[in-house]
């Protein structure tokens, strides 16, 4: 019996949804990690979030800056910058019409 392994998936699209979370708020690491959960991502692993962020910042698309903290270490928080955002909207048109594409193949027969 064939089975979809959500892992695999989430590896093609976990750059756009951290993009995503970053759309109208900043966030540091863990925090990102929790929205992403939050939102129904729950198989997702602190390594792989950690590794989009660090990825995303090289190619651009993010901007950091380091926030004092009194419960611990200093934490560094991510913004999307220009770059992220136009990477977010080309990357949601993509998704967008390849979920369409995927429901109409999927779509019971009537």
């Amino acid at each position: 019996m064939l089975s979809v392994d959500t892992t695999q998936l989430l590896k093609g699209v976990l750059d756009l949804a951290v993009l995503a979370v970053l759309r109208d708020d900043d966030g540091y690491g863990y925090d990102i990690l929790r929205r992403l959960r939050t939102a129904g991502l729950t198989e997702i692993g602190d390594a792989s979030v950690y590794g989009t962020l660090r990825r995303l910042f090289a190619a651009g698309y993010l901007t950091t800056y380091v926030v004092p903290s009194e419960e611990g270490p200093h934490r560094k928080y991510y913004a999307l910058n220009p770059a992220g955002r136009t990477q977010l909207k080309q990357g949601g048109d993509v998704w967008r019409e390849f979920a369409s594409t995927m429901n109409t193949l999927l779509r019971e027969p009537a």
